[in-house]
This record gives C-alpha cells, sequence and structure tokens, in this order.
C-alpha cells in the first residue's frame, strides 16, 4: 500500500480502511462501523473530555433516544433547522392510537422538559450535565466518514442558570473547556462567532471550534451555544429567585461529536499513515523482538521491558509475530503507535534498547531508564505534534485587505482573514467572490475592528475558508 497525503481525500479514505478505523460497509449509509483501533482512539480522547467536564461539575447523565413529536415542535426556531434530517419512528397503542417520535437529532428538546422537575429556586442552579450518546439526521448532502454522517457519536453539555451574566460565564467556561480538550489533542483552532443567519437553531449565538485540514478546507469541531431564555420561555422553565419572583432560566449547549477523530487522523497523519499524540493511542509503546538466532533471551528481556513499562501505567504491548522486523515497524507506524522499543541481542549485551518515536526520531536508551525516558519522551512528542500542527495553520492563514485579494487567497485554499460587517449581504457577496464560506468573525481576545471589505462600512475581522 502506497499512501500520498498529496492526495488527501484517497489518504483519508485509505487510512480509515486500512489502519481498522472505521468499516464502511454496513448496509445503512453515513451509520459506520467503528472498529477497535478506531473506537479505542475516540474512547480515550472522548475520556479526556468528559474528564475535564466533570473536573467543571457536569454531572454525567443519559437522556433517551426518542423526542415526542409535540417536545421537539414546541420550539419552532429549533424545529426549522432540523425538520428536513429529523428521522422518525411511530409508536401503536391501542388506547392512545398512533405516535410519532423523533429519534433525537440533538437534545436540548429531550433535556428541556424536565428540567421542569428539577429547577425550583435560584438554590437549585446552575445546573449542569452532559452525555456521550448518537445523534441521528438523515443528512442530505453527501456524507464523508466521521465528518458528515447519518449516526453521529458524540458529546453534549447542557447548563441552567439564574441570570445572563452567569449564562455568559458558563459560555466563557464552554469554551475553556474546550481549548484544553483540543490542545491535549495537539489540534489548533480558530475560534468565530457563527453569522446571525448560521447560528444554531433556538440560539442567542454560537461560537465554533474551526480548524484546517489538510486539504485547505475548514472543519468545524466543535460549538458552543448561548440559548439565553429562548428554550425557557417555550417550555415554561422558571425558577424562584432570592425575593421569590418566577424568573425564566438562561441555557447554554455546547457538543464535539466524531469529526475529533478524523481532526486527529488528519491533521497529524503523514504517508506512513496515522500519527497518534500518545495520551489517546491505544498502544502508546510497542516492543519489538529482533531475532539473530536464540529467540527466548530476547524474549525475555521485551517480557521485562513490557512489565515495567506496564507498572508505570503505559499501555504496552509485545509483537512476537513470525515476521520480519521491518514488517512491523511498518504495521505498527501506519496505525500511529507513538514509540516502538527495539531489543535485540547485541542490545542486551549492552543492556540497552533503541527507542523510536513516530516521526522517526531514534535514541539508545540504558535499560534502566527506559520507563522514565519513555514517560518523559511522551511530553516531548506531544509538544512537537502540537507545534507542527500549529505552524502548519500560521503558514496557511493569510490575511486579505479587499475582495480582491481575498478571492486570489482563496484559489490557493487555507483560511483568509478580511474585514465584514456582519450582514448577511455582505456575506453572500464575499462567498460569491471567493467561492467560499463566511465562517464567522474572531472570537475572544482584543476586538479586531475592520472595514467591510464589501461595503467599506464599520465591521470586524472574519475568516472565510472552503468548508466541509
Amino acid at each position: 500500500m502506497k499512501l500520498s497525503k498529496d492526495n488527501f481525500s484517497e489518504w483519508y479514505n485509505t487510512v480509515l480502511e486500512e489502519m481498522d478505523i472505521i468499516d464502511l460497509r454496513y448496509p445503512v449509509k453515513g451509520m459506520p462501523v467503528y472498529k477497535g483501533w478506531g473506537f479505542g482512539i475516540m474512547k480515550r480522547a472522548f475520556g479526556i473530555l468528559e474528564d475535564l467536564l466533570e473536573k467543571h461539575a457536569h454531572e454525567p447523565m443519559l437522556f433517551p433516544l426518542l423526542i415526542p413529536e409535540d417536545n421537539l415542535r414546541k420550539e419552532g426556531e429549533h424545529i426549522k433547522g432540523f425538520e428536513e434530517q429529523v428521522l422518525w419512528a411511530s409508536a401503536l397503542n391501542p388506547e392512545e392510537g398512533e405516535r410519532k417520535l423523533a429519534i433525537r437529532p440533538t437534545s436540548e428538546t429531550a433535556i428541556h422538559p424536565m428540567l421542569a422537575y428539577w429547577i425550583r429556586t435560584h438554590a437549585d442552579l446552575p445546573f449542569k450535565m452532559h452525555q456521550t450518546v448518537c445523534v441521528y439526521r438523515y443528512e442530505t448532502k453527501a456524507t464523508k466518514p466521521l465528518i458528515r454522517g447519518r449516526e453521529v457519536f458524540w458529546n453534549e453539555a447542557h447548563t441552567a442558570h439564574a441570570g445572563k451574566e452567569d449564562c455568559e460565564r458558563q459560555i466563557k467556561e464552554a469554551v475553556e473547556i474546550y481549548k484544553e480538550f483540543f490542545k491535549s489533542l495537539c489540534i489548533p483552532f480558530k475560534l468565530v462567532q457563527r453569522p446571525e443567519h448560521d447560528k444554531f437553531a433556538g440560539a442567542d449565538y454560537s461560537i465554533a471550534f474551526d480548524m484546517l485540514m489538510p486539504d485547505g478546507k475548514a472543519l468545524q469541531g466543535g460549538t458552543v451555544h448561548n440559548l439565553g431564555e429562548n428554550f425557557a420561555k417555550v417550555y415554561g422553565l422558571t425558577y424562584d429567585d432570592e425575593k421569590g419572583e418566577k424568573k425564566f432560566l438562561h441555557q447554554t449547549s455546547y457538543g464535539i461529536s466524531m469529526r475529533a477523530l478524523a481532526l486527529l487522523i488528519a491533521i497529524h497523519g503523514d504517508d506512513k499513515g496515522l500519527v497518534l499524540p500518545p495520551f489517546v493511542a491505544p498502544i502508546q509503546v510497542i516492543v519489538i523482538p529482533v531475532f539473530f538466532g536464540e529467540k527466548e533471551p530476547v524474549i525475555a528481556e521485551c517480557r521485562k521491558v513490557l512489565q515495567e513499562l506496564k507498572d508505570k501505567g503505559v499501555r504496552v504491548k509485545i509483537d512476537a509475530r513470525d515476521m520480519r522486523p521491518g514488517e512491523k515497524y511498518y504495521y505498527w507506524e501506519g496505525r500511529g503507535v507513538p514509540f516502538r522499543v527495539e531489543i535485540g541481542p547485541k542490545d542486551i549485551e549492552k543492556k540497552q534498547v533503541v527507542l523510536v518515536n513516530r516521526l522517526g526520531e531514534k535514541t539508545v536508551v540504558p535499560q534502566e531508564e527506559v520507563s522514565d525516558r519513555i514517560l518523559s519522551s511522551f511530553v516531548h512528542l506531544t509538544e512537537k505534534l502540537r507545534g507542527r500542527a500549529e505552524a502548519e495553520q500560521k503558514t496557511r492563514t493569510k490575511t486579505a485587505k479587499d475582495l480582491e485579494e481575498a478571492k486570489a487567497l482563496m484559489e490557493k485554499g487555507g483560511l483568509v482573514e478580511l474585514g465584514w460587517c456582519e450582514s448577511e449581504e455582505c456575506a453572500e457577496k464575499i462567498a460569491e467572490a471567493t467561492g467560499a464560506e463566511l465562517r464567522g468573525t474572531i472570537w475572544g481576545g482584543k476586538e479586531h475592528k475592520e472595514k467591510c471589505a464589501v461595503c467599506g462600512k464599520d465591521g470586524k475581522l472574519a475568516i472565510v475558508a472552503k468548508a466541509y
């Protein structure tokens, strides 16, 4: 198998298939089978996310899959945003007749009605929960594995607050949680506030984490939504404040999907296959015995190293298959294993091992230092992967002074920054001129004031990119 990341689409699909990430042969389009290696990566990535959320007092919960039609339709703007994509089930009860049930496209309309039972006074607030589940949307666009599908594996968080100020504070907390999550995966991002005409249905505003893929397109990797009082007014969600007065809840929701796995694969991979940050790799170290003559002493030494690493909490395995060492190197490099340890008869004599990281950096390590050296090397490799990904995004982000320059830059792909007045009309003209999408205005930090590249009015710095 010859891989070349220059042909990204072919490379991506081949890696998914050949490296045991998913199997697309399941007979429902847009619903892949996650294989052991792929789900192992995703499980560990989502474990990091769940730990971060629970560290910030989000309680793990699990809500039902089915949502009654009347619950879903209560929030008109929300259902309008999903209506064509909702998958429906129906239940026939002799006493009640037929009842339409939505298979959740997202969970606001499942969760919010329950809050009326749980939240009565300001003492019950804030309310913060999360769940890792699948949501279902009858995607009408072309599906793309892990990027756009009909069954979406994701983690979603939902919160409720007393007042606008605490709700805004929660938005900032959610953004910081997601920043830390993507940093742990070594994935750089641009943080943007989505245009008013393209925000989450039913939200006051939406913030998105946009990532640059190797083919120059942007992929939305996570979103944070300020729902304000919108859903609370529809579902009658009130609480008694300190004075005993009824007030509507303020709410937020945010989510990250299986796109996190797509981003890990796409951003870090190379012509050999996957490149995994150590903390999400199902196997962090593969020990390879190199035989020249008698095998048992080498195997015994490999087992000794294996146990030492296991004792330090490292996910490690010995590959003692009857294959040439080079074939084993090729196999585990393709799956992105961060480190391999090579041990042969000469290494045993010298009381050393050969340590090679996934980027090809090779060192000879004294036997007694193996575990400590590998643990410190986890940090080194993580920082290196993060640094090279950030450098790539920086190189492929350009700033345009006007629409003509934006058009010229967009022909090369990547992210283009330019001024925008936040009107839908000017957004459409930017999209028409560049053949790309206006992703949103840069969010957080110092406000970037710019003149609109279309009309010249005062505006903000925005990101334009072709997108999935």
